[in-house]
């Protein structure tokens, strides 16, 4: 019997093992990349660490007890009761002057700015994991393809977790990226998946590119982790703060609320728009996932102008209801600041402060 059970382990081990050999892994740095790792002031003891001490759970939290919570707690309206019907806008035939968001769902959205055409985070293939029956798209979320996707300035990664970066459908883009803006790190899974080395730009906190023509791609800390696999935090997350000719764009990637706003906001002064999360918290994650009504101050902090909450309506990640980021944000907003919470699919003009965004989830409670 004890034989058994050890073949049984080993035979698991060895499938796993081989398992994540697979190229949607990704890769670790090496090379020049690794020597610019190693002389980074953020890597620290093998790692990239944030800027303030950050547990990955909060204090009087064990990850079988998470764990045990994600898998067998029972959360009422965790997905949607029926399918969303969503109306996508045509992204190939665009009045080139205009500027405009589209949002995918979670993290993915397409901008239009000044000119410039750029989309952030895409997931296209239906599920954030690596076992692709598992994580899956709510039904009728999954509305667009690369197939949909016009030729892009720049394709921005704000970090490698499976629902930023997305195997499938950065490959199937490739040829239509002209470059890649992402965090230091990053760039060797791109790399390592067809990009040439001359399309990616990678920054660390506090670089920045100059873009030409006006263009300027800025990275800010966030508060957050790496990883694809079992080893962690080789490449650094980020925020991005683009400025255009005209604007000041925020563009969030995950991170749990910090000071690292208000030095944001004291650095930049103004910022036409700020896409923050909202959505996929848990206290027990409170460190490296802003709780509701968070990413209202972090919208003060770096004096937006106007938020596009993101992070939340394509799959289930936490346990709340689908609904319940959006909702909350909503009761939260007590100084009706402006924000912005469109549909999937739907073409937002968000200098547009008169525009009226409907509570569009509620026909789906």
């Amino acid at each position: 019997m004890i034989f058994t059970i050890v073949i049984i382990i080993a035979a698991l081990a060895i499938s796993t093992y081989f398992f994540m050999q697979g190229k949607q892994f990704g890769k670790q740095p090496s090379g020049k990349r690794l020597e610019r790792i190693l002389k980074s002031p953020h890597y620290k003891d093998g790692k990239f660490q944030n800027l303030s001490p950050t547990p990955q759970l909060a204090e009087g939290t064990s990850m079988p007890q998470v764990l045990y919570n994600f898998f067998f707690s029972k959360v009422e309206n965790a997905t949607p009761k029926k399918k969303f019907n969503f109306t996508k806008t045509d992204l190939k035939n665009l009045n080139f002057t205009e500027n405009f968001y589209v949002w995918m769902g979670h993290s993915s959205y397409f901008l239009q700015i000044d000119g410039k055409k750029i989309l952030v985070d895409p997931v296209f293939s239906g599920s954030v994991s690596p076992l692709k029956f598992t994580n899956k798209a709510f039904e009728g979320t999954d509305i667009y393809t690369t197939e949909d996707i016009p030729e892009l300035d720049y394709l921005i990664i704000t970090h490698d977790h499976w629902d930023h970066l997305d195997y499938e459908t950065v490959t199937k883009l490739l040829p239509k990226v002209k470059q890649v803006i992402t965090g230091l790190g990053t760039g060797e899974n791109l790399e390592y998946w067809g990009y040439e080395p001359s399309k990616i730009i990678e920054l660390d906190w506090f670089e920045n590119s100059d873009l030409g023509n006006g263009f300027k791609i800025n990275a800010e800390p966030a508060r957050h982790f790496t990883g694809r696999g079992f080893k962690r935090d080789q490449a650094i997350w980020a925020n991005f703060v683009l400025e255009t000719p005209k604007n000041k764009i925020y563009i969030g990637g995950d991170s749990g609320y910090d000071n690292h706003f208000k030095k944001i906001g004291e650095k930049y002064g103004k910022i036409d728009l700020a896409i923050l999360e909202t959505g996929q918290y848990n206290p027990a994650w409170k460190y490296i996932h802003m709780l509701p009504g968070e990413q209202l101050q972090a919208m003060k902090d770096i004096n937006a102008d106007r938020m596009i909450a993101v992070h939340n309506s394509k799959f289930k990640l936490a346990l709340h209801s689908w609904y319940e980021p959006m909702e909350k944000l909503h009761e939260l907003n007590k100084e009706k600041l402006r924000v912005i919470t469109p549909k999937i699919g739907e073409k937002v003009y968000w200098q547009d402060n008169e525009k009226v965004y409907p509570k569009w989830w509620k026909e789906y409670k």
